[in-house]
């Protein structure tokens, strides 16, 4: 099945949902409220003409002074089977930036959305584990806002284990390869 017909197929079942659906470069995009992303990411795991078994992707988007809403949660899903692809594209507020948890469906989803809330600070209600995957339980702030300064928020003291790190990093430098 070919990505526009699959986005008909998704405007069909949830009319409510699809804000658009937009094509660049021959590849599809639907945009969703992101209200029953859950349901629509079910819809298109469990039927068999769409058997979207694979969640390739998940990342956040930030599009401050750009676009409304300012967050976007966005999926890339493939189906082994039926080889067919398809991008969902989840608006997701300033104000509330939760959307559901869809580790139900795909159990892949799963450090993907961690990553997505540790760097962005987009929630995932429903989530087993929602906790921070890269960065310290105690980091300040969301590093891939747009709004997040380059040099942190407090500068090198911004984080309680900086001089730890880069004590450890000079003692480590006679293991370097190449020198």
């Amino acid at each position: 099945m070919e990505p526009l017909q699959i986005a008909e197929k998704i405007k069909e079942a949830f009319p409510e949902e699809v804000a658009d659906v937009s094509q660049f470069r021959d590849q599809v995009s639907a945009h969703l409220r992101k209200d029953r992303i859950l349901d629509i990411c079910r819809y298109l795991h469990d039927a068999p003409e769409m058997d979207f078994d694979y969640l390739v992707d998940l990342c956040g988007v930030d599009y401050l002074g750009k676009k409304t809403p300012r967050f976007e949660v966005v999926y890339h899903l493939y189906s082994m089977a039926q080889k067919h692809f398809i991008r969902l594209r989840a608006q997701v507020p300033e104000e509330d930036p939760a959307v559901s948890s869809v580790v139900a469906v795909w159990k892949g989803a799963d450090w993907h959305e961690r990553e997505c809330f540790d760097m962005m600070g987009i929630r995932f209600e429903g989530h087993p584990d929602l906790r921070r995957i890269l960065l310290p339980e105690d980091w300040v702030g969301y590093p891939l806002r747009k709004d997040y300064p380059v040099q942190g928020y407090s500068g090198e003291d911004d984080w309680s284990g900086y001089r730890e790190v880069v004590e450890k990093s000079k003692k480590l430098k006679e293991f370097e390869w190449g020198k």
